[in-house]
């Protein structure tokens, strides 16, 4: 496609992105439909035959009565999802959000500034080590991980191993950690989850029933397969501190994994991912076994379907770790999710660093942020068989679910619900945290292996959860367009930047660039935050209009821009584009002498009904130029 901007002229704009933001982010035309639990099987299938009358169904998860549709047109979105919620057998629809991991320049990578490298195995691990090196030393020392480790009861004494699913971007199924284990010290720990049903059956064919075919190793929803290679880094980094909070992973030959990870890809290539691969994930996870379910990803829009889905996980006494986001704020004030769902078997980890104090980029939150964990500059797995360090509550959480499965070895039968409240209840109180986490507390491993150990034979119980709209915030399911969303560890629109510890982590910065009104609760972020220089918009937008003429094949659409930045533009046309297609522009001057040309991505803002364009890959000398012809306009 080509897009040519014909000329600027100053105007009204809308509010461009910025690594910090919250953005209205939604998979256009796509939502989620919750069929009432009062339906009948026959009136459920009624509610599906109507549904495929008036949107394309692109998926049902039955046990949930959910319904992943997109509408045929995004003209006619508003007036479709208004018919769909007259029907009385609907209980609601909302946008199907996108989710995503928290891989921004500060909070991801290594805090200290320093450049993420990429450590060779042979120059980190030793034969027969037992120093925990995943984070200082100091840290070690007062989470007692070494010494859980020698309190555990041996694989021999008690052979199960507790399966927690990694809800996140895959994992590197050949990395040394997650290799089948080898007594003669030639193979990795085993700590990857293996279904053996497919693992022994036919290939092609779903040998265990569970509407999955060749799942050997989890299952991957964003391409719906069985390939769940980790093609972002995120998920092999969290998979590799969840298995080092039971074991040294730096040791050689490797001891065998007393963890089972069960890589349930929902996040791709560039560590977002939707409510729709979300909810699917967390269904695979509760069905197929798993007792603890991590993840490191959110954002700030109350789903009801994503809570809907953990409470499924919640009935069936799963453990739900969750990473509380690295926005330096208070989730109390500004939720984030699934950090802020009040399920009784939710735990929110925040972010400390070696002297226990919470970290600087790190979410908090005195009533809704449970206990802090180590999450800056960790030493973790990713592919290729390497390590790398990262920063983040993405890394504070996974340390928390691998200590409490770990716990849980010693006694398989307790519940999510009593595993976290042995967890509270046995961690260290620190002065610092009071104000920030509910517990005041930094997690110690070994004080809950004792715990739990000294809980033999308890039986399993948990309190029932009611769902109160009260404790919630408006869902967006309440209107057609859908409220402010965004993610809670980093907008979706922003991916790795210098020295991220994603996909890409020397590619360059992507800036976002979707539009969307200012809600209430961002202006009072934005105060809260206005002092902090990491929180300030990357790059300046600037009020422009000119018109457009976009070629897509043989059609020529005429539109507007309304704004532009370093980070890309934002433009309106009469007919749809294709989110995430790559489009080339020739952008002119706005003295007309000069024309230069950058390839882009298209994004949409279901908020505004609008596109914006990515300047993904546009070289320094192209931005550079955009900033000159840009200093003498007007600031938005």
């Amino acid at each position: 496609m080509k897009l040519v901007i014909l000329g600027f002229i100053a105007s009204i704009v809308a509010f461009g992105g910025t690594a910090f933001a919250q953005m209205s982010t939604v998979v256009p035309g796509e939502y989620i439909v919750k069929v009432r639990n009062s339906s009948t099987g026959v009136n459920q299938q009624g509610v599906r035959s109507r549904l495929a009358q008036r949107v394309s169904v692109k998926g049902a998860y039955s046990k949930l009565g959910m319904y992943h549709v997109s509408v045929r047109s995004l003209a006619s979105a508003s007036a479709e999802v208004e018919d769909l919620k007259q029907d009385p057998d609907i209980e609601y629809v909302e946008p199907n959000y996108i989710w995503s991991t928290g891989a921004n320049s500060y909070s991801e990578a290594a805090s200290q500034g320093y450049a993420l490298q990429t450590l060779v195995s042979n120059n980190w691990v030793a034969t027969g080590a037992t120093d925990y090196s995943q984070f200082s030393s100091s840290v070690v020392s007062k989470t007692a991980v070494a010494t859980a480790w020698s309190y555990s009861s041996s694989l021999s004494t008690n052979s199960g191993k507790v399966i927690v699913a990694v809800v996140d971007s895959g994992l590197d199924r050949t990395h040394p950690v997650f290799k089948a284990y080898k007594s003669d010290g030639t193979g990795g720990s085993g700590a990857l989850w293996v279904n053996t049903a497919e693992a022994n059956g036919t290939p092609g064919y779903d040998d265990d029933g569970n509407g999955f075919v060749d799942d050997i190793n989890g299952w991957n929803f964003v391409t719906n397969s069985p390939n769940v290679n980790d093609d972002n880094n995120h998920g092999t980094h969290v998979a590799g501190i969840v298995v080092g909070a039971a074991m040294n992973i730096f040791q050689r030959p490797l001891p065998e994994s007393k963890i089972q990870i069960m890589p349930v890809k929902s996040l791709g290539a560039d560590g977002s991912g939707t409510t729709a691969t979300a909810i699917k994930a967390i269904d695979y996870a509760v069905n197929n076994g798993a007792q603890v379910i991590n993840n490191s990803w959110g954002g700030s829009n109350f789903s009801k379907a994503l809570l809907d889905s953990l409470t499924a996980a919640y009935n069936n006494g799963i453990l739900i770790v969750n990473a509380a986001g690295n926005y330096n704020s208070n989730n109390d004030n500004i939720p984030m999710y699934p950090a802020n769902y009040d399920l009784p078997s939710v735990i929110s980890v925040a972010s400390v660093g070696s002297s226990d104090s919470r970290s600087s980029f790190s979410n908090y939150g005195k009533s809704t942020v449970h206990i802090a964990s180590p999450g800056e500059s960790i030493l973790s797995t990713v592919p290729g068989g390497g390590y790398n360090y990262m920063s983040g509550t993405s890394m504070a959480a996974p340390f928390v679910a691998g200590v409490a499965a770990l716990a849980l070895r010693e006694e398989p039968q307790l519940t999510g619900y009593q595993i976290k409240q042995k967890l509270l209840a046995n961690a260290d109180v620190i002065a610092g945290l009071a104000n920030y986490v509910s517990s005041s507390s930094r997690v110690d491993s070994a004080k809950l292996l004792l715990a739990v150990q000294a809980s033999s034979g308890e039986a399993a119980s948990q309190p029932q959860y009611v769902y109160s709209s009260s404790r919630y915030p408006a869902s967006a399911s309440d209107s057609a367009a859908g409220g402010a969303t965004g993610c809670g560890l980093v907008t979706t629109a922003i991916h790795d930047g210098p020295g991220a510890g994603g996909a890409n982590p020397t590619a360059g910065v992507v800036f976002g660039l979707m539009m969307i009104p200012m809600a209430v609760w961002f202006v009072l972020r934005q105060r809260a935050m206005a002092n902090d220089p990491k929180n300030k918009r990357r790059h300046e937008r600037f009020k422009m209009q000119s018109s457009i003429k976009v070629m897509v094949g043989d059609r020529e659409l005429i539109g507007s821009m309304n704004s532009i930045s370093q980070g890309g533009l934002s433009f309106n046309t009469d007919q749809a584009l294709e989110k995430g297609g790559i489009i080339t522009m020739r952008i002119q001057s706005p003295d007309g002498n000069e024309v230069i040309e950058v390839q882009g991505q298209v994004v949409w803002s279901e908020a505004n009904q609008s596109y914006g364009v990515q300047f993904a890959n546009a070289k320094q000398g192209t931005l550079a130029m955009i900033q000159q012809w840009t200093a003498n306009l007007v600031r938005s």
